[in-house]
């Protein structure tokens, strides 16, 4: 009963990792890319200044104001984000119902604070755009994409849980790798890959349920506030809505000095930084004024949060960063899950935990491909489509969305910077060069393919660094010298990318050459065995 146990375990492990495991791996590769988004979009956008975080939030925020009030003036809602570290590296602006001529109904730029005007830069998809490829699956809709993600998460939950019961030496598989073995040294590779990011992969998996969990389990919230529209309102208002808020009024009425509530906010927070005001309905009788303290000091995805009159400046409600235990348990999965907190080195242990992941299903893939194969070529068969369709998308996926991602960074400096709609074919360049990789992986051997285009991804990341010194002023040879690391890192991370492929098809190509004559001599023994069988049938 206990080895039955295991080997349905084993065979539920095997199903749910493959089936959605392509998905995966897109989810992870671009998902682990979000760990490092505003670095992206700083390198993404080279005509932006270094960031500055040493700007009093006064200033800022008048600068901001400044802006909104000229560019948006009868907005029902202002938004400021406040620079305090690497999550928001330059003061952004929002604003949404503005009316007028000339005046547009919604915006949502980043702030200069040299000249108070937008950042002078390119337009770019960037870092963020790339990250949330990863649960919105850019061109589906939400009502499918979000479905598809929380399959397949679920699937990954299965697939760690049951990998953990077929897998009952699991510390012993940690310190056993055993190269140069076929098929062994594919499963030890995975071993070793999920075990090391284990309890990394629980917690992201776990988490990414949680974050959509309202959409997965709608009957909890039907139970308490009632299946009608006006029901799934009233529970975003109970548990997300600040306190006080009320709809504008027709009477006009100047906004109160926001550094007068600055000074409040910090004497109540013990000058704990501000990252943000949210303003509705400014300039209007009903103001309401919300100001949010940091929520990346820790790994808790919540604020304490002040309500102010936008009027009189009378304080009308404070809420405690945890004011629900219930709340307060999911904050911190959303908090752990996006990782906002971390500092470089724990951010590092972020993006590195990502890789590991992603290289556990590519491992995953790889094992079952290679299992089958062994199979067919024992008993001499003809590979069946489903084998064939399964090594086609592991190249295209495994080396062929690096190669895509790629070719998104040389999109962003090679496209025309005055091109319309510039943003979205940085996009479609990515998913253009993806669907190159597919065909050429179904049109070329599949030992080929993976050399071509492991040698492919190598160069599209190794000549990163000299395409951006071609193209801008902000290449290595002054970011190192002038400090800027965001520039600097981005540049040498891709180097070591293509450094790291190009290891890979040289692997390749001496393992595929060290096979051939091998190949061919057994090629040459059925030949020898199969001539007589001829002769006397």
């Amino acid at each position: 009963m206990k080895d039955f146990f295991r080997q349905s375990m084993a065979w539920l492990h095997t199903w749910v990792g493959l089936l959605l495991a392509w998905v995966l791996y897109f989810m992870f590769v671009t998902g682990t890319a979000g760990y490092l988004d505003t670095e992206i979009d700083r390198w993404m956008m080279p005509e932006a200044p270094v960031a500055d975080y040493a700007s009093p939030s006064e200033q800022t925020l008048k600068i901001a104001t400044d802006y909104l009030s000229e560019h948006a003036p009868q907005a029902q809602r202002w938004f400021i984000g406040l620079p305090l570290d690497r999550n928001t590296p330059y003061p952004r602006v929002f604003w949404n119902g503005a009316r007028g001529e000339g005046i547009e109904t919604t915006g949502n730029l980043q702030l200069d604070l040299a000249t108070g005007m937008a950042l002078a830069a390119r337009d770019t998809a960037g870092g963020q755009t790339l990250y949330q490829m990863h649960w919105r699956m850019h061109y589906l809709p939400r009502s499918i994409s979000d479905w598809i993600v929380g399959v397949s998460t679920m699937f990954m939950f299965v697939a760690l849980i049951t990998g953990v019961i077929v897998h009952k030496k699991i510390f012993k598989d940690f310190f056993t790798f055993r190269p140069g073995k076929g098929q062994r040294s594919w499963l030890d590779a995975h071993n070793v890959l999920s075990v090391v990011s284990l309890p990394f992969q629980l917690m992201i998996t776990w988490s990414g349920l949680i974050f959509m969990m309202f959409i997965y389990m709608p009957l909890i919230v039907v139970a308490w506030y009632g299946s009608e529209s006006d029901g799934g309102q009233a529970f975003i208002d109970d548990v997300f809505t600040p306190p006080a808020l009320v709809e504008a009024n027709s009477e006009s009425a100047p906004l109160v000095a926001i550094d007068t509530l600055i000074a409040e906010a910090q004497h109540l927070w013990g000058n704990a930084p501000i990252a943000s005001l949210d303003i509705h309905h400014p300039n209007n009788a009903n103001a309401r004024i919300i100001m949010r303290g940091n929520n990346a000091a820790g790994p808790l995805n919540a604020a304490d949060v002040l309500v102010f009159d936008g009027v009189s400046g009378e304080l009308l409600a404070e809420q405690p960063a945890l004011h629900s235990n219930a709340k307060g348990f999911r904050d911190l999965m959303l908090g752990l899950h996006e990782g906002l907190f971390a500092g470089p080195l724990l951010r590092a242990l972020y993006v590195l935990s990502g890789l590991l992941g992603a290289g556990m299903i590519a491992t995953g893939l790889v094992l079952w491909s290679v299992k089958r194969r062994q199979r067919v070529e024992k008993a001499q068969q003809t590979p069946h489509l489903g084998l064939r369709l399964v090594e086609n998308l592991n190249v295209a996926t495994i080396i062929g969305l690096p190669v895509a991602i790629a070719a998104y960074f040389w999109a962003n400096r090679l496209l025309p910077l005055d091109m319309t709609n510039r943003a979205d074919w940085e996009v479609h360049s990515l998913f253009l060069v993806w669907l190159t990789m597919f065909l050429h992986a179904v049109l070329r051997p599949t030992h080929r393919a993976w050399q071509e285009q492991a040698w492919l991804a190598a160069g599209a990341f190794a000549l990163l660094p000299l395409l951006n010194a071609l193209t801008t002023d902000r290449h290595l040879g002054n970011s190192l010298f002038a400090g800027d690391w965001v520039m600097a890192g981005f540049d040498l991370a891709v180097l070591a990318l293509g450094l790291g492929f190009a290891a890979l098809a040289k692997g390749l190509h001496a393992k595929s050459a060290k096979q051939s004559p091998l190949q061919a001599e057994k090629a040459l023994r059925d030949q020898q065995v199969a001539a007589p069988r001829s002769a006397h049938g």
